[in-house]
């Protein structure tokens, strides 16, 4: 373990943190505090006010964002927002490894962008590690996918609804199916 970086640091370079970290608490604490903030926001009617509380959470001033209610968050800081995105109703972000969202991504119902895992091995299972997620501009999410950790969804790339996305996604393709693979190009 580095103890020059904290546990979110770690995380979000990739370290695996066992449950017998002197600084797992940290983990729920801030999951927690996430928690409160999303009840006014889950609850709100009013554009502004979520896009103000959204921007509380993940630490910067949002432009342009649109989110439809419910969302579900764990950890704000390790989440950049660009300009023009669309986010539907019912979606997750474990963000512990980080998200990156660029500018004009739409963003399906119910869609999930998991940055976090758990190693293979019995002994360590109960470990927790991180890999980003980065969705690349213009890119489009569609309804009940998944994103796992480690995986960048290429620019102008669409993912179709209900995808498990395991694997990079070049730039400019439709991807689909469990586990996602390309259907076709998309012609610029």
């Amino acid at each position: 373990m580095r103890f020059n970086e904290d546990i979110f640091a770690r995380l979000k370079n990739g370290e695996t943190v066992m449950p017998d970290d002197p600084e797992i608490h940290k983990l729920l604490e801030a999951s927690y505090e996430v928690k409160k903030q999303l009840i006014p926001l889950n609850n709100s009617t009013e554009p502004d006010e979520i896009l103000k509380i959204l921007s509380e959470i993940v630490g910067e001033k949002l432009e342009n964002v649109a989110v439809f209610t419910p969302i579900y968050i764990n950890y704000g800081k390790n989440i950049n927002i660009g300009k023009n995105v669309f986010i539907n109703f019912d979606c997750t972000f474990l963000a512990l490894g980080g998200i990156t969202i660029e500018d004009d991504v739409l963003i399906g119902p119910k869609v999930s962008l998991i940055t976090e895992n758990h190693p293979l091995e019995p002994q360590h299972r109960k470990g927790l590690t991180g890999q980003p997620v980065h969705i690349k501009r213009n890119a489009w999410i569609g309804a009940n996918a998944t994103i796992l950790p480690g995986v960048t969804i290429g620019e102008n790339a669409v993912v179709a609804a209900g995808a498990v996305v395991s694997k990079d996604v070049p730039d400019h393709v439709v991807v689909g199916g469990i586990p996602a693979k390309i259907i076709k190009t998309i012609e610029s």
